[in-house]
């Protein structure tokens, strides 16, 4: 099957799956449109599998920022080619889950994870991406990893912080580890040869 991929820069096309929401222990759908209608950010974080070994500990690290996600405007969907059923075992009886809060979606098809280029046609399972798309519908950070790196969410806490400022100001750059109250930097003739000298 062909599949036109979402590329940064780029609006995401809609898409939708069935999930277990752990915050209210029940399933239910979850939808981009549905997202971009509440105003909010959409974090997806794919992995390759429920019931493996590197993945709980992800969505771990993942469960200690979902707090500040959220306070950023973020909805958090942590996505597997599992089914609704699978994540919702997985969620109850993996130790290390046990905070997961933030929506688990069932990308049985896979679907949703060829349209963002994580679907291994080998395994039929996902990478390990993680997308940030803004309340626009625009992709604005892709980040993939093979199955035996784990990520870390204090970096994607980062990410979105830079994220949610440039979109207030949009004619503003966020240089390498930038931080909520740090220097940014304003693209144009006077920067060219002079970053130092602005970030000093």
């Amino acid at each position: 099957m062909e599949t036109t991929l979402v590329s940064v820069g780029s609006d995401v096309p809609d898409f939708e799956m069935e999930t277990y929401e752990p915050s209210q222990g029940d399933f239910g759908k979850v939808s981009l449109a549905d997202i971009k209608k509440s105003g909010k950010w959409t974090v997806l974080v794919f992995y390759p599998a429920d019931f493996t070994f590197v993945c709980p500990t992800e969505l771990a690290d993942l469960a200690d920022q979902q707090d500040k996600l959220a306070a950023l405007g973020a909805h958090v969907v942590a996505v597997s080619t599992d089914t609704k059923f699978a994540h919702m075992v997985w969620r109850n009886t993996e130790g290390l889950m046990k905070n997961v809060k933030y929506t688990l979606a069932a990308d049985t098809t896979g679907a949703v994870s060829r349209l963002f280029g994580v679907y291994d046609f080998a395994t039929g399972l996902a990478l390990r991406g993680t997308f940030i798309i803004n309340p626009e519908g625009k992709l604005v950070t892709s980040e993939v990893n093979f199955y035996n790196v784990g990520r870390d969410a204090g970096e994607l806490v980062r990410k979105m912080e830079a994220n949610v400022h440039l979109l207030a100001n949009p004619s503003e750059a966020c240089p390498a580890k930038w931080t909520p109250g740090s220097k940014t930097l304003t693209p144009g003739k006077d920067l060219v040869g002079n970053v130092a000298a602005a970030m000093a």
